[in-house]
């Protein structure tokens, strides 16, 4: 399947010519890897890699996409109403194959967001380097707007694999490490991949999209239905 986007207007977007920023500390440090260990003990069983929207019935999951520091930065970005469309928490096993490839995250086969009222959030619950699989990002690459997509393959699909996109996929980007408890804001637009882990523990993160009203341009009706976490245009 392959979705070619209206074009939108190419800017540097709200989060600048890099398109990405970090957010310092939205949780202790300790205590974002107190909460990966109990994650972790709790999927190890399985080998669960990916679990979709746990802020919809997960308490440490609502704590997180509400954390003070992450929300205000977010708030900064596209205002005083903020709802979350989609969160994705993502382990990633050491020594385990688990390679997501090129991607934009505000573009796929249900929905388009309107970069300018929407930003992705990357939070780490444990500490994410090149060992780990951290985020490789292309700064600048925003400016391009939404790109080509095609869906993967359901193998990739169903271990939770993003979109590829129309790209050289032998470039190696800009690795991104995020400490446990601090996160990464991104512009919807950005490109972004990450490597599997090759460290000694699991990789443990949540991704969140949020969005601020009239920030979805196309939704099929499978779409969540959004959390409002503040104001009252909803």
């Amino acid at each position: 399947m392959s979705a070619h986007p209206q074009p939108d207007t190419v800017t540097d977007g709200h989060l600048g010519p890099l398109g990405y920023r970090l957010v310092p500390e939205w949780a202790a440090a300790s205590r974002a890897r107190a909460r990966a260990a109990e994650i972790v003990t709790a999927h190890r069983g399985a080998s669960r890699e990916v679990v979709r929207n746990p802020h919809l019935d997960q308490e440490w999951a609502q704590t997180i996409v509400r954390a003070p520091r992450l929300l205000n930065a977010v708030q900064d970005l596209i205002g005083p109403d903020v709802a979350v469309e989609n969160t994705f928490l993502v382990i990633k096993w050491p020594g385990r194959p688990f390679e997501v490839p090129w991607h934009q995250d505000g573009i796929n086969a249900r929905l388009e967001l309107d970069p300018h009222r929407s930003v992705a959030a990357w939070v780490a619950l444990t500490d994410a380097d090149e060992d780990t699989g951290c985020l490789h990002v292309i700064p600048g690459s925003q400016r391009g707007g939404y790109r080509p997509y095609e869906v993967e393959a359901e193998t990739g699909a169903a271990r939770g694999r993003a979109l590829g996109v129309d790209i050289d996929h032998s470039i190696a980007g800009m690795p991104v490490a995020v400490p446990a408890g601090s996160g990464l804001l991104m512009d919807t637009r950005l490109v972004h991949c990450s490597h599997s882990n090759s460290g000694a523990g699991a990789r443990v993160g949540l991704n969140i999209r949020y969005v601020a009203p009239e920030g979805i341009l196309r939704r099929a009706p499978s779409s969540p239905s959004l959390a409002p976490l503040t104001g009252t245009g909803w």
